[in-house]
């Protein structure tokens, strides 16, 4: 099973002259390496998918940061799987803690964009994880269990290929912070084991589990490779092709 990396570039990269920058640097940084072990997906802001398209840059896979559940119709601002599909996406962000968080994005809500991605042949990447005062708390693996069943309510064990966890703590985005090594593992666990009960051991461990937040060159080993993760969701240092890139190779070379 290949390894995932994946970058959410979010609400960056504010012109048509640094996304090329951007492309430019990326290409120059995967010349000669030979990263065959993972995937490597890109989601940049919307209105920079189909310059994303042109550059058909090799080993990079389109994703896109979120989309609506509704083919099309009137729903001002929105963007519909058919779109992403139509721009070259196989991937799609679905409720990352930012959605939760800024745009009151609900458990019901992100189940039925699932269900779309899904139908309309996007693999969800699908985020999951605790503020910082429910791990305080000791709500941590609550927060996730309601969060994966919610995530997965009517969805098929069938297709459990095309699914993504990525455990994402909302008190590590953005900032230095990660979890030990021993809590994503706990938090790993916990996943499957919600999986296994959904759709069985067989289908379980056809679903990629991969970590999120404050991922870098330093903390790649602890949050991903030690817990064995499936992967990684990289935020701030996906902005940086050389980060980017290197974060890859760590992770393909493990």
């Amino acid at each position: 099973m290949n390894k995932l990396i994946v970058g959410n570039l979010k609400m960056n990269i504010l012109s048509q002259t640094e996304r090329e920058r951007y492309l430019n640097s990326l290409q120059k940084e995967l010349v000669g390496k030979k990263i065959n072990n993972c995937e490597i997906i890109i989601c940049p802001p919307f209105v920079h998918l189909e310059g994303f398209r042109k550059a058909k840059i090799k080993k990079i896979i389109l994703g896109a940061q979120n989309m609506f559940w509704e083919a099309k119709g009137s729903f001002t601002g929105e963007v519909s799987p058919a779109m992403l599909k139509d721009f070259g996406c196989e991937y799609v962000i679905l409720g990352h803690s930012e959605r939760r968080r800024y745009f009151c994005e609900r458990d019901e809500e992100i189940n039925l964009k699932i269900i779309s991605a899904l139908k309309n042949n996007l693999k969800p990447i699908i985020c999951v994880g605790e503020s910082k005062q429910e791990k305080e708390d000791n709500q941590t693996l609550s927060v996730i269990s309601q969060q994966v069943k919610s995530a997965l309510e009517k969805v098929s064990r069938t297709k459990a290929e095309n699914l993504v966890i990525a455990y994402e703590p909302i008190w590590s985005v953005g900032t230095d912070e990660v979890p030990k090594e021993n809590e994503i593992m706990e938090a790993r666990v916990l996943i499957f084991k919600i999986l296994t009960g959904l759709f069985g051991v067989k289908y379980a461990q056809k679903v990629k589990i991969i970590y999120g937040g404050s991922v870098s060159v330093f903390t790649v080993k602890q949050v991903c490779l030690d817990p064995g993760m499936d992967g990684a969701l990289i935020g701030r240092e996906s902005l940086t092709p050389y980060e980017f890139v290197k974060i890859a190779e760590i992770i393909n070379d493990k």
